[in-house]
């Protein structure tokens, strides 16, 4: 598997209002309950997301190690997953919503967060700051379904292939910030500012 060709399989949008949605769509060569299954069953997270640990049923609370944490606010198997995504000290408002379809043999995946970020980062990042995040978690589910590993995340933006990938995912969110309306220059800004933040280059 060619991880930049995974790139071209999503379909992004943004709604740019007072609260920001960004959506993925993409088809998985996979049945829908596997993909259920990886999204939902704690070891299967942690072998190609991140350790989950919590009361993980409707109304629970949830916490992604080092990350996220919130309440699963709706839980459908195997087609609806819906939690709040709650981060820092001063969250505001942030769900994530996850929507699996069968489609062509395999499952269409669809992934929604609606946030209301702060002014500032979002004037300085744009989409790319969680974009480019869901980019590499749909990367990691793709490798997983495919029975292949987990990327080192701390040296992916260092290799080749990974520093491809994730200027790539940062070009395609400047994409859909201009297709949402958003001004060439802040576009422009926001895709170095993302870039610069995923993939430092070595020694900086």
């Amino acid at each position: 598997m060619k991880m930049i060709d995974q790139l071209t399989q999503a379909h992004r949008e943004l709604t740019d209002g007072t609260r920001k949605v960004v959506v993925l769509r993409r088809h998985y060569d996979a049945e829908v309950e596997d993909v259920w299954q990886a999204c939902t069953d704690p070891d299967r997270l942690s072998r190609w997301f991140m350790p989950i640990s919590g009361d993980l049923r409707l109304g629970g609370k949830y916490q992604l190690e080092g990350n996220a944490g919130g309440e699963i606010l709706r839980c459908e198997p195997p087609s609806l997953l819906k939690v709040s995504w709650l981060f820092g000290p001063d969250p505001g408002f942030s769900e994530v919503e996850v929507r699996l379809a069968a489609k062509d043999g395999g499952t269409l995946f669809e992934l929604t967060h609606t946030a209301e970020p702060p002014e500032e980062f979002w004037g300085q990042f744009g989409p790319g700051a969680v974009g480019v995040g869901w980019d590499l978690a749909l990367l990691g589910l793709a490798l997983h379904l495919a029975g292949g590993e987990k990327v080192d995340e701390a040296a992916f933006h260092l290799t080749e292939e990974g520093r491809a990938y994730i200027l790539g995912s940062t070009r395609a969110w400047g994409e859909a910030h201009r297709a949402s309306g958003a001004p060439e220059d802040v576009v422009a800004a926001t895709v170095a500012a993302t870039s610069a933040a995923y993939a430092p280059e070595e020694g900086s």
